[in-house]
């Protein structure tokens, strides 16, 4: 347990953010989801602007450092080649 006021703000700053962070990356994975459940169904339309609404939310995650620059250029460019692929 801390014993001095630094380190006891500390675990009161790391528990705020660890809970903003948690809700942030479950967001995300909603977000996600969406698209691949867009996939799963077939339809390129709704899976587009699932996609087109993942994407800032993924962006988000970068800014408020939730998630790793490249990890989601990866995970746009996996899912909108999936979405491209529908009825190719």
């Amino acid at each position: 347990m801390a014993h001095h006021k630094s380190a006891k703000k500390r675990i009161r700053q790391t528990e705020r953010r660890t809970d903003l962070n948690r809700a942030r990356r479950s967001r995300i994975r909603t977000f996600v989801k969406k698209v691949e459940a867009a996939i799963e169904g077939g339809d390129k339309a709704v899976a587009e602007a699932a996609l087109r609404q993942a994407q800032p939310e993924l962006h988000k995650g970068i800014t408020k450092g939730v998630l790793h620059k490249n990890t989601v250029n990866r995970k746009l460019s996996r899912l909108s080649a999936r979405v491209k692929a529908l009825n190719a």
